[in-house]
């Protein structure tokens, strides 16, 4: 491939009025013919969308796009020259797909490389100086790592650089100048908002395995603490003792002491003796054989017959 010069980029750019990117990347594939360069933009369309590009844009479309689920939403400004193209089916197309194309893209915060703050790049150019891959080389070598690391940074945060994600051979940047020389006006990326849910709030990132650990240790306590009552009350249940008798006064003890009413001593009363057990019935004279003998003789007792 021939070595493209700034100088034949430029020339080419005055020639067609494309974009310098648009201009190099015409001189690549034509391998730095600069009439066949001049055709691929022409059949690209980029050569006339450059000439339009300074054209004021105050007409077009806000649009959004809700990606399923409703975890990002996307709104988006394109504008156009007039309001005739604002309503045609390519243009609301378009904007459409660009909708869509920051909400795949979750680095983007630019339009193009010209909206970042000069502090912007310069930060980032001074990580870039602080890399550790820069140690021990000359500084116009650093120089050149530099610029090429920070142009690569800055391209990934802008919109206009991002390889459309329905055809990754072109850039976003080369969609929108294929609608400008197909739809006849010039055609502008002003602003774009991505929303994420939860975006911003702080949240406490936990382990998944942690945290059903965590739920099945708490499950376990509670079923534990919930059963240690019953096994307390089948175990720990207090037994009923029946009231100590009395103690009884042995021979051996002293009988407690009188106490003093008055000046006469009450003497203690003694205790009731044991109750004798009840006499055994006398026996009846069936049982000691009368009756045998008062039948033998007639009912009669053995005296009445002595008597006779």
């Amino acid at each position: 491939m021939a070595e493209i010069s700034a100088k034949l980029v430029k020339e080419l750019r005055d020639k067609t009025g494309a974009g310098m990117m648009d201009c190099k990347k015409a001189l690549q594939e034509s391998n730095g013919d600069m009439e066949a360069a001049i055709a691929w933009l022409r059949q690209k369309g980029l050569a006339s969308a450059g000439k339009k590009a300074g054209r004021v844009t105050s007409e077009g479309l806000v649009d959004s796009y809700i990606h399923t689920g409703g975890r990002i939403g996307v709104l988006v400004e394109v504008n156009c020259e007039t309001d005739f193209v604002a309503r045609n089916e390519k243009f609301k197309a378009l904007v459409q797909d660009i909708a869509k194309q920051i909400a795949a893209c979750p680095n983007v915060e630019f339009v193009s490389v010209d909206d970042i703050p000069a502090e912007y790049k310069e930060k980032e150019r001074q990580i870039a100086l602080g890399s550790d891959a820069l140690k021990g080389k000359p500084p116009e070598v650093k120089e050149k790592i530099v610029a090429g690391k920070l142009e690569k940074t800055l391209k990934e945060l802008c919109l206009l650089n991002q390889p459309f994600i329905r055809d990754q051979s072109k850039t976003v940047e080369e969609l929108v100048k294929e609608h400008i020389a197909e739809l006849g006006e010039n055609i502008q990326i002003r602003r774009f908002q991505r929303f994420v849910l939860g975006e911003g709030i702080e949240k406490q990132e936990t382990n998944l395995a942690e945290e059903v650990a965590a739920q099945t240790q708490a499950m376990s306590a509670a079923a534990k603490t919930a059963e240690a009552p019953a096994e307390v009350a089948e175990t720990a249940t207090p037994e009923v003792s029946a009231p100590e008798p009395a103690a009884e006064t042995t021979p051996d003890e002293p009988a407690p002491e009188p106490v003093a009413v008055s000046e006469q001593t009450v003497e203690p009363v003694a205790e009731p003796a044991a109750e004798s057990p009840e006499p055994a019935a006398e026996p009846t004279a069936e049982s000691k054989g009368f009756g045998a003998a008062t039948k033998k003789s007639g009912g009669k007792s053995r005296t009445a017959k002595k008597k006779k």
